[in-house]
């Protein structure tokens, strides 16, 4: 094997991720582009549609840690595979329930809870095919996925509910997360190197034979970083990370209560920034519509950059801090101009702080994923999701209600608080403990 194979085969499996990521994220957000036609077509309440809706986050929420824990014993392709055929599936059976909204909540929210399998072992497997100077570009190519799936789902399910209605919808996700199935079959493998941590005896024969192996193959795919005597220092790094990492220090603590604060502005853009620009800076809707899809993009983009330049800084937690600054300041100029309308200042604003809001997300995971080590980092990624959408879950109704009693201009203050907050919470230097 040359040392450029595996190197290779790890952006392939990359690309494959952030596809399987796309359509997982398609089922999960794709209900809520059905709310007119569930209303309108099934003769659902609006408020059965919009649990409906809601219902693919539900399931997450539940699983997320589970399908960590089933990627740490089990390995990440067999997570990703069987969740993602759990998707379809559970998705196939709503297309015959669906005239009863209480089965149908029951189904899409078992799509979303196989969906979550995606969303922890993804990570987990590219953080073991990427060496420790890769691993942020990495995975801010991976975290593309969730805005870019989202888009996929606004421009793709409305029309397709239009012409075939909601039974149309479903055979879409069917297909896509069927044929995305086969595609992980063939081309995803679990990383190179050990993510569970090798016996005592395993550690003795890795020692033994590191000379005469390559360390390309024994260790991980880029073999330029690693020196003969790397598979051993790998294997005594994997044993000692085998215990609880919550208990050896505060710091994946801090990492997830940072990133539920730093979340709670790019649910809010995500949430309500439609409707603000619709009717605090009277953007037209279809302009309106516009900025938001080019926020995502534009966001998207910014994860990758990020990720790729905290590679070069040789700090994540560092540049966390950086982008929590820029969400206070960026936040806080959408409070300001939601105190009289400019469309033009305000669309710019906007897609800058959404673009902001979304940038720490590849950090944080990554840091995640470091610090837990081997035997932790699904669970640990799963918990760092989980900690996610339940601030999202509680930010809906949350903010609406401070949007109703205060109006924009000071509930999106408020918003600009979260990331403030999280500047005390931040650890102040990175753990590793994956090498």
């Amino acid at each position: 094997m040359t040392e450029n194979a595996p190197r290779a085969q790890a952006w392939v499996i990359l690309v494959i991720s952030v596809v399987a990521q796309m359509a997982a994220t398609v089922a999960i957000t794709g209900p809520a582009f059905l709310i007119p036609h569930m209303n309108s077509e099934l003769g659902y309440s609006l408020t059965q549609a919009g649990t409906i809706a809601v219902a693919p986050s539900y399931g997450l929420i539940l699983t997320l840690i589970a399908w960590g824990a089933f990627a740490d014993r089990f390995g990440e392709r067999l997570a990703i595979i069987l969740g993602i055929s759990l998707t379809a599936l559970a998705t196939g059976l709503a297309l015959v329930v669906v005239g009863s909204p209480i089965w149908m909540i029951v189904l899409i929210a078992a799509s979303g809870a196989a969906a979550a399998s995606v969303n922890s072992a993804s990570g987990r497997m590219i953080m073991g095919w990427f060496p420790r100077h890769r691993r942020g570009l990495a995975m801010g190519i991976r975290q593309m996925a969730p805005p870019l799936g989202t888009s996929v789902a606004a421009l793709a399910v409305p029309p397709i509910a239009a012409e075939h209605g909601v039974p149309g919808y479903l055979w879409f996700i069917v297909a896509v997360n069927g044929v995305m199935a086969l595609v992980c079959v063939i081309g995803v493998r679990n990383p190179p190197h050990a993510l569970a941590a090798p016996s005592p005896d395993a550690r003795r024969e890795s020692s033994a034979d590191t000379e005469a192996v390559a360390p390309a193959e024994a260790v991980a795919p880029d073999a330029e970083t690693l020196s003969p005597d790397a598979g051993a220092e790998a294997a005594a790094s994997a044993l000692g990370s085998a215990g609880n990492p919550y208990r050896r220090d505060s710091f994946l603590w801090r990492i997830h209560a940072a990133s539920a604060l730093l979340v709670i502005p790019q649910f809010a853009f995500a949430t309500y920034g439609l409707i603000w620009l619709i009717s605090n800076q009277h953007v037209d809707a279809a302009v309106a519509g516009a900025v938001v899809a080019a926020s995502q993009i534009v966001g998207a983009l910014g994860r990758m950059i990020i990720g790729g330049i905290s590679d070069k800084a040789r700090s994540r937690v560092g540049l966390m801090r950086v982008v929590a600054v820029l969400a206070v300041i960026l936040v806080g100029h959408v409070a300001l101009v939601s105190l009289t309308p400019v469309p033009i200042l305000a669309s710019i604003v906007f897609i800058l702080a959404a673009t902001v809001s979304v940038a720490d997300n590849g950090l944080a995971f990554a840091s995640v994923a470091e610090a837990a080590g081997p035997r932790w980092a699904g669970k640990a990624l799963g918990a760092q999701n989980t900690g996610q959408f339940v601030m999202s879950a509680a930010l809906g109704p949350g903010l609406g209600a401070l949007i109703t009693l205060w109006g924009y201009p000071l509930a999106f203050a408020a918003v600009a608080l979260a990331p403030l907050l999280s500047l005390g919470i931040i650890p102040k230097r990175d753990i590793d403990r994956i090498t």
